[in-house]
């Protein structure tokens, strides 16, 4: 939600640790069980303080999500889109999708558990941004079907494995403990990978081809809130004018 007219930079500082802490409580609480007293209360606001900065409680559940799945499926299509084979790119869409999972705790367990509490159109634009984001993991592994890289497994279920996998660590994961979102990837991937394997055939070296990968492209950060310098491949009139970077999101 832009900052309405005529309020200064500090409105929107605010405004953003209101979004933090209706996170927190949404958490903790749900969302149901959480009121708008409650989120006055721990953010030192009266009720209708508070509604100088949010438009509703949906509203932030609204933000909520959107902080979750907005860079999320932005960083998502661009690594779809990437050079690199099905492979490497699920390795580098698999440490994406840790990544904001580490970052955003609370945030994630509001969108795993209350997203259907959201109404009308803000519903409906959640539900197919999820769509397209299991839509690209459902693409790349069709490709390294296609590719002979995996045995011929039912993409729906090998989607659903992956996004099971995933999506369940905010659930035990510690931000501050021994593993961090590269390490689990690294661990996800190889055990999806020989999972989904051909029968006999040598699984290529995805960790080193990632590494590779993302060692040749140094403006690819796998952090989705952060901002993203395009690789620009040479053309044959001679190289290409590197591309602006990508405002953060």
């Amino acid at each position: 939600m832009p900052r309405p007219p005529g309020h200064g930079p500090g409105f929107e500082v605010r405004r953003q640790k209101i979004i933090d802490t209706a996170a927190e409580l949404f958490a903790r609480q749900g969302y149901a069980a959480t009121s708008v007293n409650d989120l006055g209360r721990a953010v030192g606001l009266a009720k209708g303080a508070l509604y100088y900065y949010i438009d509703s409680k949906e509203n932030l559940l609204i933000e909520i999500q959107g902080r979750v799945m907005t860079p999320l499926l932005t960083r998502a299509r661009e690594i779809a889109a990437l050079d690199a084979g099905p492979l490497v790119r699920l390795r580098l869409l698999s440490e994406a999708l840790l990544t904001i999972i580490f970052r955003r705790l609370d945030h994630i367990w509001v969108y795993e558990h209350d997203y259907r509490s959201l109404t009308g159109e803000a519903l409906s634009t959640l539900l197919g941004q999820r769509a397209e984001f299991e839509r690209v993991v459902r693409g790349l592994i069709e490709e390294a079907v296609a590719a002979g890289g995996f045995r011929p497994v039912d993409p729906r279920v090998a989607t659903l494995q992956f996004l099971n996998l995933h999506n369940h660590t905010y659930q035990w994961v510690k931000p501050e403990g021994r593993w961090d979102a590269a390490y689990l990837s690294r661990e996800y991937c190889e055990t999806l990978m020989r999972g989904f394997g051909t029968p006999g055939a040598v699984l290529p070296d995805v960790e080193r081809e990632a590494a590779a990968f993302t060692r040749a492209h140094p403006g690819l950060p796998l952090d989705p809130e952060s901002p993203w310098r395009h690789p620009v491949e040479p053309s044959p009139a001679g190289p290409a004018t590197p591309a602006a970077p990508t405002p953060a999101r």
